[in-house]
């Protein structure tokens, strides 16, 4: 295979993707190179959601966000904790990223409305929300493409393009049918219906790198798949270009306009994982399998600085089976009629907290040499014949018997029972339960203050009151399913300047290079603004990198 040389290389094609489109549009020749067989990185197995304050989806859609009320809560929440000219570079560039996806892509965008900022108390937060993401994206545009695109994290047992809006909704079909029962049956007939006139509707991260690869392949720009960073090429400061693994050979790709490391940070690095943030951490991330710090490593190899490697989106998740991959809790940690404990049967959080603190909790526990130890989400049977369970189990359905043989799931008749056979303090886990009982009954749980937020109650039921959050556990039929640290990908890396530039240890940028998504350091540091912080900055930086190389 012979040499090549374009304007932009871009490594990685999740969002890579919005920065490949971003420069095709600028009249830059671009080629995008994918690790992996499928197009769409983490992307495409992810929730979907993006956050980008006053957006033209949000403010048409009518929220009367704007950049000024962004600017304040990112003030409130990121603080110190990364430089102020990295997330102002965010907020203004937000807006008109939008406009370029919409231009370069055939992607409908709607708000998802209600679906709260992660910190609305905080100066600037918005309970309505800033998050927006995908409307349903008929992926047989693609054509014979289709089948590269990476397959998402869960898939439903009929085709329903389910979007987050609906997901909240179809969670509580058992206890509100006629918010749930209409958006079931709407998005199963649109699946179904879909496939008999030849439609190929995907929802979610699905629908997002759907139209992002769709918008690629009309836009003419090369995808190289199965193809592996090597080395980054130097001349004096500059990089200029990479060398590259394909087809068992090697090509080295000029780059005359700059290489962008697109390519996710370093989730499934165990040695990177256990060096720089906890050696009790299993290969449980749900991140794309080729996110293995390959980038991160090359540019610190030309002189980049790394930054918030302890960082990570967290999130909580249902033990894997052996061999099998972790289910995400995400609803069920807010509904009532459970709790969470630890390795000591007591509660450790606020069970409705956002999942990076989640995490973040765990850590810092470990940290100070707390460590929680196992973890266990605690339910009843009325619980369970109320919502779903690991985005699969539906109201009344049995927990697998997989679950109960793994050791995963135990169920008991009394507090004691369950005590034992989940190998906790029986004395410890029974007093809690019964303090948490009381609490629940008054609807204040005056320990860690689940249900004051916003964000907590957006995914509580809203038919219990006072507090959605909080119903005390029946005495009898207890469910304890385990619970692990699981991830949607690190989010330390490169220490990186308002213009996507990696840095150096004396503060200057390496020119020719451009780092975004999770092989960055986190644009919000070791905050989680709202749902699609992490898609929304690598998309925004997507278009700052593309345009700065296109006018640089």
């Amino acid at each position: 295979m012979s040499d090549t040389t374009v304007d932009l290389l871009v490594i990685g094609s999740g969002t890579g993707l919005a920065a490949a489109l971003s420069a095709r549009e600028q009249g830059l020749d671009v080629l995008v190179v994918e690790k992996t067989e499928y197009v769409g990185g983490s992307t495409a197995r992810s929730g979907g959601a993006f956050w980008i304050p006053a957006n033209p989806a949000l403010t048409e859609a009518g929220s009367r966000d704007t950049l000024e009320r962004g600017e304040t809560y990112l003030e409130a929440v990121v603080g110190d904790d990364a430089p102020k000219a990295r997330w102002q570079a965010f907020l203004r560039h937000g807006p008109e990223t939008i406009r370029m996806l919409r231009r370069t892509t055939s992607l409908q965008l709607m708000w998802a409305r209600g679906y709260s900022d992660y910190h609305p108390e905080l100066p600037g937060g918005d309970a309505a929300g800033r998050s927006i993401e995908s409307k349903p994206f008929d992926a047989s545009v693609l054509g014979e493409s289709r089948a590269l695109l990476r397959p998402g994290v869960v898939e439903a047992p009929v085709p329903m393009p389910v979007t987050g809006a609906d997901y909240k909704w179809m969670n509580l079909v058992a206890r509100k049918p006629g918010k749930g029962l209409p958006r079931v049956l709407r998005r199963a007939a649109q699946g179904i219906g879909g496939m008999v006139i030849g439609r190929d509707y995907l929802a979610g991260g699905q629908a997002l790198a759907a139209g992002l690869f769709d918008g690629a392949l009309r836009a003419g720009i090369p995808i190289w798949r199965e193809t592996t960073l090597v080395e980054l090429v130097t001349e004096g400061d500059r990089v200029v270009g990479a060398v590259l693994e394909r087809d068992g050979g090697r090509v080295t790709v000029t780059a005359r306009r700059g290489v962008v490391l697109a390519a996710g940070g370093f989730d499934h690095d165990m040695d990177m994982r256990h060096r720089y943030q906890a050696e009790f951490l299993d290969n449980w991330s749900l991140g794309n399998e080729g996110n293995t710090g390959d980038a991160i490593k090359l540019a610190a190899e030309v002189g980049a600085e790394l930054t918030l490697m302890d960082q990570t989106w967290w999130f909580p998740a249902v033990a894997p089976l052996p061999g099998g991959t972790p289910q995400v809790l995400l609803a069920e940690r807010s509904l009532p009629g459970s709790i969470m404990v630890d390795g000591h049967g007591r509660r450790f959080i606020n069970e409705s907290t956002d999942y990076m603190t989640f995490g973040q909790t765990v850590l810092g526990r470990d940290r100070a040499g707390d460590p929680v130890g196992s973890m266990w989400l605690v339910f009843d049977q009325s619980y369970r014949n109320s919502y779903v369970l690991a985005g699969s189990l539906f109201p009344r359905m049995a927990l697998p018997q997989e679950w109960y043989d793994a050791g995963i799931a135990h169920r008991a008749g009394t507090a004691a029972e369950l005590a034992r056979a989940a190998g906790l303090p029986e004395d410890a886990f029974t007093a809690t339960l019964r303090r948490f009982n009381t609490m629940a009954a008054a609807g204040i749980d005056d320990d860690f203050h689940r249900g004051n937020s916003a964000y907590d109650r957006y995914y509580g039921d809203p038919t219990v009151t006072p507090n959605p959050n909080l119903r005390p556990l029946d005495r009898g039929d207890l469910y304890a399913v385990k619970v692990v640290l699981s991830d949607l990908g690190t989010c330390g890396g490169l220490s990186a300047d308002e213009l996507g530039r990696p840095l150096r240890a004396d503060g200057s940028p390496i020119e020719g290079l451009y780092a975004i998504g999770n092989t960055a350091g986190n644009v919000f540091g070791r905050s989680y603004p709202g749902a699609g912080a992490t898609i929304g900055q690598g998309l925004v930086f997507g278009h700052i990198v593309a345009t700065h190389a296109a006018t640089a």
